[in-house]
């Protein structure tokens, strides 16, 4: 993020500048800063964590220490997603291996 050195409020990319959402003033931008950022058209698709319920959990990361409600087996897919505020513990969402049943952990 970048701020205005002019009022301070949070400034937005429009081409090779970067634009006061406030005052209008406009800087060029800053290479060097703008490649420490990532932007979501560069996210690639194995980056995103799907929760929705026809979401893909195939391939994610298995966990054996868990056990489903619905069959009983030992195995799940899981994702992990920060649905509080940051200094709380993160959301872990589960699919069954077995049979497909998904449910949540919060730590």
């Amino acid at each position: 993020m970048q701020f205005c050195d002019d009022c301070g409020s949070m400034m937005h990319a429009d081409g090779d500048e970067m634009v006061c959402q406030s005052c209008g003033a406009r800087v060029a931008k800053d290479e060097d800063r703008a490649a420490a950022f990532v932007s979501t058209d560069e996210q690639s698709d194995d980056e995103l964590i799907e929760t929705e319920e026809g979401s893909n959990f195939e391939g994610k990361p298995t966990a054996d220490d868990v056990t489903c409600e619905e069959c009983g087996h030992g195995k799940a897919w899981y994702t992990i997603k920060q649905t509080g505020s940051a200094d709380e513990p993160p959301t872990r969402f589960f699919k069954c291996q077995e049979c497909g049943h998904r449910w949540r952990e919060y730590n």
